[in-house]
């Protein structure tokens, strides 16, 4: 792995568990500990990363990557849950996207489908990248919240967001997270992004956690909402059997995408 890759990937692995040491990326990449320390002194300069004693933490709670700095880590566990979850939508649908990547692939195989016919679909997204990415197709109407950008995530958030979507209802929404627990819900590392979340799952007749195996078992900053809001979570294979239990036994249904 060149020096570019690796340095996209660890900030890939940083995003989705907030805190790495330089012995995991010794393991992880097979780079020296004198090249990670490097990687990640330099990372941290550019401000993207917070330098510790063993390794470094996320920049701060609010922490996100653009999806253009996204690695392809868990990309085939993604495309998978994504798979899943754009069969559950029907032709005339109106469909809410969080941001991030597991949404953005749910986007692309929704765009990937050829059986809506004339009845289209309504995609309503606070992701400016999902709503580029869908704006061409002439079958998806796109509706974007508004808002101010997430200038880390892409999301758009605040309360011209909330305004909109207090008056709109939806089919389905299925919302990306950081984190997954039977305790703790879904959570995400910036409270603006979860509120936009948890009311996008609202205004849903039926709302869906996407989240693939690495997000189970972990809590981030902030509450987006638990079994009540989100009776459905799509997750991959590589879940654990013991955290399948725990989300069960917290009220989920649990969907493995195979």
């Amino acid at each position: 792995m060149n020096r570019a890759s690796r340095l996209a990937a660890i900030l890939d692995l940083l995003a989705t568990q907030g805190e790495v040491s330089v012995e995991q990326l010794v393991e992880r990449f097979g780079a020296s500990a004198a090249t990670t320390r490097r990687d990640l002194d330099s990372l941290g300069e550019r401000r993207l990363l917070t330098r510790t004693h063993g390794g470094a933490v996320a920049q701060s709670v609010a922490y996100e990557l653009p999806i253009r700095y996204k690695s392809h880590l868990g990309t085939g566990a993604k495309e998978r849950i994504a798979t899943a979850a754009a069969a559950l939508v029907d032709p005339g649908g109106v469909v809410g996207l969080s941001g991030g990547t597991t949404t953005t692939a749910i986007a692309t195989a929704l765009a990937a489908r050829d059986d809506l016919g004339s009845d289209g679909l309504t995609v309503v997204t606070n992701a400016v990248n999902i709503a580029a990415q869908l704006a061409m197709r002439p079958e998806f109407k796109v509706v974007v919240t508004g808002g101010a950008i997430h200038s880390r995530s892409f999301e758009l958030v605040g309360p011209f967001v909330e305004q909109m979507l207090a008056g709109i209802r939806l089919d389905i929404a299925f919302i990306g997270v950081n984190g997954l627990s039977g305790v703790e819900g879904a959570t995400t590392h910036d409270e603006a992004e979860a509120a936009v979340n948890r009311m996008m799952a609202q205004r849903a007749t039926r709302a869906v956690v996407v989240a693939d195996a690495s997000k189970l078992g972990h809590a981030a900053f902030a509450h987006v909402g638990g079994a009540k809001l989100f009776p459905t979570v799509i997750t991959d294979s590589a879940a654990a059997p013991a955290q399948r239990d725990a989300l069960t036994a917290a009220g989920y249904e649990v969907r493995i995408a195979g």
